[in-house]
């Protein structure tokens, strides 16, 4: 009678044996054997790591020692959680989760990049499993909800540059190839690369114009902008061109020959390009830090990677030098991952 009774709930047994030890393995070469692996490595990791969970419970299940219906039945409730689960992360916290991963995974955007969505518009400054922070112009800290960003559309400005453009309205009594030359000219005092002007609408009155130029250091997006403006207005005024509707004779009696240019003071007849410099240091500093933070993390580790093989295949005589530096900086790469989690806590 004994040993039927041990027959029985062997299997079981030993599944959750082997269940139980194959967790704990991976658990720590996953995981633990690694402690410089940042939170964004470790999400991946985690998540294989509850897929086995879920597969080892289902062995778990399989090897009860009770009748097919009744497995059948405590696998349907499995399946009946799982999916309730699923159905209820549509509108709730799992959603988020959800969409934390796909933006993970997928890697839409990097920390430090400019991206908008719908009316957001700002650097990304932390990534987050159910929000992403973005830093606006204003220097405010909004926190998207990653369903939302995998909902709508999200515009990335790509690091190796962007186009910036303006666009303004001249009349049609100045050839488009005075206002073409004009605009190249401004573009290129704003120090834009490849500036180009295309003619984008005939009005009834106007003639619409549209000058870019790619910048190729994006993080001085805003100041950027600001200059091309700048140097649209003292391109076309310092070329005898107005930038006013035709309309204006209609609105008011003036001379025909009388032009509408702002003159430059005289007293200050610098150049003043830079006067703009230092926003994006003020408005997007927590998205700076958090891109300076996420590249030394990455250095750090690929350091490691490297002075790890090197000493595999080093000398007797330069294996000591070499453990000592990977040492350190598994030091240093600790202590910035502790300064990570710091200043999160904080926050």
């Amino acid at each position: 009678m004994m040993p039927t009774h041990l027959q029985l709930w062997l299997p079981l047994l030993v599944a959750v044996i082997f269940v139980s030890v194959v967790i704990g393995v991976l658990r720590w070469i996953l995981l633990v054997r690694d402690s410089t692996l940042t939170a964004e490595q470790r999400l991946p990791r985690q998540f294989a790591l509850i897929i086995v969970v879920l597969v080892g419970a289902i062995a778990i299940v399989l090897t009860l020692p009770v009748s097919e219906s009744s497995r059948n039945q405590v696998l349907a409730l499995m399946g009946v959680l799982i999916s309730g689960v699923i159905a209820f992360s549509s509108t709730t916290i799992v959603a988020n989760l959800m969409a934390g991963l796909v933006l993970r995974f997928n890697r839409p955007f990097r920390t430090g990049d400019f991206i908008q969505c719908n009316e957001f518009f700002g650097r990304v400054s932390e990534k987050g499993l159910l929000d992403t922070e973005i830093q606006t112009e204003q220097r405010h800290l909004v926190a998207i909800a990653n369903s939302y960003l995998i909902n709508n559309p999200v515009s990335v400005v790509r690091s190796s540059g962007t186009l910036i453009t303006a666009t303004v309205s001249i009349g049609y009594d100045v050839h488009h190839q005075k206002v073409t030359r004009l605009l190249e000219h401004a573009a290129s005092n704003a120090g834009l690369e490849d500036g180009f002007v295309h003619v984008v609408e005939l009005g009834d009155f106007s003639v619409s114009y549209r000058v870019c130029g790619l910048l190729t250091e994006v993080k001085n997006l805003i100041t950027a902008k600001s200059n091309l403006y700048r140097n649209v207005l003292d391109s076309l005024h310092d070329g005898d061109v107005e930038i006013m509707s035709p309309n204006v004779v209609a609105q008011r009696p003036t001379d025909a020959q009388q032009r509408f240019i702002a003159r430059a003071d005289k007293r200050s007849a610098q150049p003043d390009d830079n006067i703009d410099s230092a926003q994006e240091n003020v408005a997007f500093d927590k998205a700076e830090e958090a891109e300076k933070q996420e590249q030394s993390v990455l250095q750090l580790q690929q350091k490691i990677v490297t002075l790890a093989e090197a000493s595999r295949t080093a000398t007797d005589a330069e294996k000591p030098t070499l453990l000592r530096q990977l040492e350190n900086t598994k030091l240093r790469l600790n202590s910035l991952l502790d300064t990570q989690a710091h200043d999160k806590a904080e926050k």
